[in-house]
């Protein structure tokens, strides 16, 4: 844990800037300590008239604000229940605890942080005293915590930097349509990207990656020589996410990404991306339970570069969910995120916002499991959405400003936030394709016996 202290003039400066963070949807208010009300309850007025009543009593003294950040690894399980204790425990021991003080919790950044807000002079007008308060307090302080809460130990700022979030690469991703650029140069660039800097735990989250940028990766049918050795082939794929051109082999590509070297990325992957997934519920839920139709929903998780992907089976029902966030370039399948993020609780409230102007569409969510009909709705209902998305998409003019637009551009930005995806494997391709070759020849072989050939 890194704690970082600054002293200031400015209360209302320091609460303006964790407000707006709030509002931008990159930070939460996770506790108010010394408040009238819960944090749930505190206006931007009421916050700041407490701090300014204390401040009131002592105007000679002019730094009377404290502005902390505690900053831990990756690596630390940490929850909202555990920086709130971390938090308190924190304040007590510098000799902060009798103070109003507000929690934020940020997610801008890789490595779980929080910042602490307060005033350094107490209900009877005294100035509590800040002069060297991070060598003389803080550190000790620190220490008992990291302690305590069995948190990774980081001497120094320089090996917290380390562990800081993902640096955009010069690297541009974007779908590709086959014909226009070499097969061999988009695979070996995309997936080479793709493999270093996204954070995913399976082979399907990986595919709801590379699918964005038109590629799709296969591991052979169970059985095969391919599958046994742990290959992985890698294509182009069409609109339609059918197979396109030729295959690259994994062991021709930059890091030789096959599925056995993959695993071990999964394993590292799946402790390195926890941090990023509070940021993606938070988002999540907010843009579920804050937003009043379906347009406002998708322009929170469009300029936060979030999609939701929804899979389905070749019969066409939706049977899971991905959540892909190319802001931070973080992919979590629907169940690992919690039981609420799995398409059985995910879906019902995110129709009901959906589907809410459309008069006649009803949406049931009696019992514990989808049913198939129910399921068949909302593969129908995501259709809609994706359609109705690209034809507002196609009437903006080009004078007209447009109101979705993300504040930094990411990978995928111009994909629909919403879409359905048939969930298909390399080998289900080439059975397809068999299948259609059997049918011809007997719809042939049928015209022939009718004509007595």
């Amino acid at each position: 844990m890194v704690a970082r202290i600054t002293t200031g003039t400015s209360i209302g400066g320091v609460l303006e800037y964790n407000e707006k963070k709030v509002t931008q949807s990159v930070a939460s208010l996770l506790y108010a300590g010394g408040f009238p009300r819960d944090a749930d309850r505190l206006s931007f007025k009421s916050k700041l008239g407490v701090f300014h009543k204390l401040t009131s009593e002592n105007i000679r003294t002019k730094a009377n604000t404290m502005h902390i950040s505690l900053n831990f690894s990756p690596k630390d399980m940490l929850d909202d229940e555990k920086l709130i204790r971390i938090a308190k425990d924190y304040m007590q021991g510098i000799g902060f605890g009798g103070q109003p003080f507000l929690v934020y919790q940020h997610y801008d950044a890789a490595h779980p942080h929080i910042h602490l807000a307060t005033v350094t002079i107490t209900d009877e007008g005294l100035r509590l005293p800040t002069h060297n308060i991070g060598r003389t307090m803080s550190s000790k302080v620190r220490k008992e915590i990291e302690a305590s809460y069995g948190l990774i130990r980081v001497e120094g700022v320089q090996k917290q930097k380390r562990e800081q979030s993902f640096q955009a690469k010069p690297i541009k991703l974007e779908r590709v349509v086959y014909g226009t650029v070499g097969t061999r140069d988009a695979i070996f660039g995309i997936v080479g990207e793709v493999v270093k800097s996204y954070k995913f735990c399976s082979l399907q989250e990986l595919n709801a990656v590379l699918n964005q940028f038109g590629i799709r990766a296969d591991a052979g049918r169970p059985g095969t020589r391919m599958h046994r050795n742990g290959g992985l082939i890698y294509a182009l794929i069409d609109e339609n996410y059918q197979r396109v051109g030729s295959a690259i082999n994994a062991s021709l590509v930059d890091g030789k990404p096959t599925l056995k070297h993959l695993r071990k990325r999964f394993v590292a992957n799946s402790l390195s991306r926890r941090p990023y997934g509070q940021r993606l519920k938070y988002l999540l839920d907010k843009a579920r339970s804050g937003s009043s139709s379906k347009d406002e929903m998708e322009q929170l998780l469009h300029k936060q570069g979030i999609r939701v992907i929804f899979r389905k089976n070749s019969e066409g029902n939706i049977f899971g969910v991905t959540f892909i966030d190319n802001a931070t370039r973080v992919v979590y399948n629907g169940q690992d995120l919690g039981e609420k993020y799995s398409v059985r609780h995910f879906l019902a409230p995110f129709l009901t916002v959906i589907e809410q102007n459309k008069e006649h569409a009803t949406v049931t969510t009696a019992g514990t499991e989808l049913h198939k009909s129910n399921v068949n709705m909302v593969s129908n209902a995501v259709k809609e959405v994706r359609a109705e998305h690209n034809q507002q998409k196609d009437t903006i003019s080009e004078t007209e400003p447009r109101t979705v637009t993300a504040p930094v551009k990411v990978p995928a930005s111009e994909l629909p936030v919403i879409e359905t995806i048939k969930d298909t494997l390399y080998y289900d391709d080439e059975r397809q394709q068999r299948t259609k070759l059997l049918h011809e020849k007997k719809k042939d072989l049928r015209k022939d016996m009718e004509m007595g050939l």
